[in-house]
């Protein structure tokens, strides 16, 4: 079902228009891509699996591009990454041994409530700064919540962090440089627990994203913001609710 040059273009597709709204939102790429894959039919270990190992390049060249800018707090990074990446290898145990008829309504659940995390974001924005929080245990709670959802790294740690009060480009550079290190373990506990068995999605994902980065970097400045965020928010919420449906059934 997933081995035709049109379904590889689907992938490219999924990953043109995932990277589209990273570039413009600085999030969602994950809970985007993972919701569609989805939707595709691919189990949700596997949507995960897939995204994850796409997203090791695009965090990478990420983190890499934050680094030159000197967006990068070190000390965040130490605190992050290694709660981060612990998180994400449970998380990914835990998805790769459900049984797939259980995971794909809980999955699609989740990524419906990312889906309104985000509607949320875009209608009211948050100004007011949050209370204090542990940094190794939010990393902890992003890269769970990545791996088994397939996404949610930014919603849940960027997003707390900012509210927190943190330097915006510091704190979006320090987190996307964890982010790095939290996908790769992932991608390796994928390998490791599915064996060699996933990859096309993924680089279908990598080549739409690649095409869509500068066109992306182009829009970001130009798009309305909430506005876009809205509409993902809405899409995500839609295409979730037909896979739990679906699931159900």
């Amino acid at each position: 079902m997933f081995e035709t040059e049109g379904t590889f273009a689907l992938f490219m597709m999924i990953g043109f228009v995932a990277q589209l709204i990273d570039g413009a939102l600085g999030m969602a790429y994950g809970i985007s891509a993972t919701t569609a894959l989805i939707a595709l039919g691919l189990p949700p270990a596997l949507a995960s699996a897939n995204v994850h190992t796409a997203e090791v390049f695009t965090s990478a060249a990420s983190g890499a591009s934050h680094m030159a800018a000197k967006n990068i707090d070190w000390r965040l990074v130490r605190r992050l990454a290694p709660a981060g990446v612990l998180g994400g290898i449970l998380g990914t145990l835990l998805v790769s041994h459900l049984d797939t008829h259980t995971a794909r309504p809980l999955i699609a659940a989740y990524l419906f409530y990312m889906g309104l995390v985000v509607l949320k974001k875009a209608i009211r924005p948050t100004h007011a700064k949050a209370k204090s929080l542990r940094v190794r245990v939010l990393g902890f709670a992003g890269g769970l919540c990545d791996a088994v959802g397939g996404g949610g790294w930014g919603p849940v740690v960027a997003s707390r962090l900012l509210a927190n009060g943190e330097e915006p480009a510091k704190t979006v550079g320090s987190t996307n440089l964890a982010e790095f290190f939290m996908t790769a373990a992932v991608s390796v506990t994928f390998l490791f627990t599915l064996g060699p068995s996933f990859g096309q999605a993924a680089l279908g994902l990598v080549l739409g994203g690649v095409i869509a980065a500068p066109i992306a970097a182009f829009g970001a400045r130009r798009l309305p913001r909430r506005g876009l965020m809205g509409m993902v928010g809405v899409l995500i919420c839609l295409v979730s609710a037909f896979n739990i449906v679906t699931a159900l059934m």
